[in-house]
This record gives C-alpha cells, sequence and structure tokens, in this order.
C-alpha cells in the first residue's frame, strides 16, 4: 500500500513538472515564488518580500524563452533596455494589477533597438536573478532577441 502511494505521489510530481517544462515560456516557473511579508520600521509600513522558487533558481544565468509585451522606459520608439511583462500594459506589475515576478528588465543583444509594439513578443536571452536589484525586479533578461512577433 505504501509503495503504490509512493508512485502515485511520483507520477503527480513528475506530471506537473513536465507540464512546467514543456510550455512555451519560462514565465510559468519565474511566477512560482514565495511571499512574505515584514514591517519596515523605516518607512512606517508592511512590505512585502518575494523569493523565486527552486524552478525559478534554476533557470539563473541560463538560456530563456519567455513571450510578454514591452513596457516602455522613455517615450523613445525603439529602445535596448526596457521592461518585459508577461501581461499586457493594462495589467502589468507597474500598473499594480500583478506580482513583479510577471515583469523583468531586458537589455538587447549587442544593444540592438527594437520597436515598441502594442502586440506580443516572444524573446530569448540570458536570464539573471536579482535578489536586491534596487529597482525592485526579480528578473533581467540580457543579450535577448526576438524570436517571435505574434
Amino acid at each position: 500500500m505504501q509503495y503504490m502511494r509512493y508512485l502515485i505521489i511520483l507520477y503527480i510530481v513528475l506530471f506537473k513538472a513536465f507540464a512546467i517544462f514543456s510550455q512555451d515560456s519560462a514565465w510559468a516557473n519565474l511566477s512560482m515564488v514565495t511571499k512574505t511579508k515584514s514591517y519596515d520600521p523605516d518607512f512606517g509600513i508592511e512590505i512585502e518580500d518575494i523569493e523565486p522558487g527552486i524552478l525559478a533558481k534554476q533557470l539563473n544565468n541560463t538560456e530563456v524563452k519567455v513571450s510578454g509585451y514591452i513596457i516602455p522606459l522613455t517615450g523613445k520608439i525603439e529602445q535596448s533596455h526596457f521592461m518585459f511583462s508577461r501581461y499586457p500594459q493594462n495589467m502589468c506589475f507597474f500598473c499594480g494589477l500583478a506580482g513583479p515576478e510577471s515583469a523583468m528588465q531586458v537589455f538587447t543583444k549587442d544593444e540592438k533597438k527594437l520597436k515598441f509594439r502594442p502586440d506580443k513578443i516572444t524573446l530569448t536571452g540570458t536570464l539573471q536573478i536579482n535578489k536586491d536589484e534596487a529597482s525592485g525586479l526579480i528578473y533581467t533578461l540580457r543579450n535577448a532577441v526576438v524570436i517571435k512577433e505574434d
């Protein structure tokens, strides 16, 4: 009986891992975070600390593929450094409707400028986890290139 229970648990774990890793974008893994709240006496408010999960940590310094939306940092039409969101701009982290695990800053390969577009695109690049980034962003994608425009 105990043996059967272990087999069922193993099957569930493997099935979930396969489902996560077979997805077209890394966001499923990056969104698995642990959130804890604590009081910050300097600011007099409760703050939320976000710790990337084990699957996200395994992606650190590896090439990943992410689909999402460009969130411009400036009014310029083309940028080589921008925010990238899992969700459209009206639902993104910066608008208060999603968490910081759903956004990343992007630096393009060879500083190639990308035109802002409201449509979803897919990028590939090297993921870095920034646990103590002053911007509050957990993730950075370096040497990013567009591999698909929807």
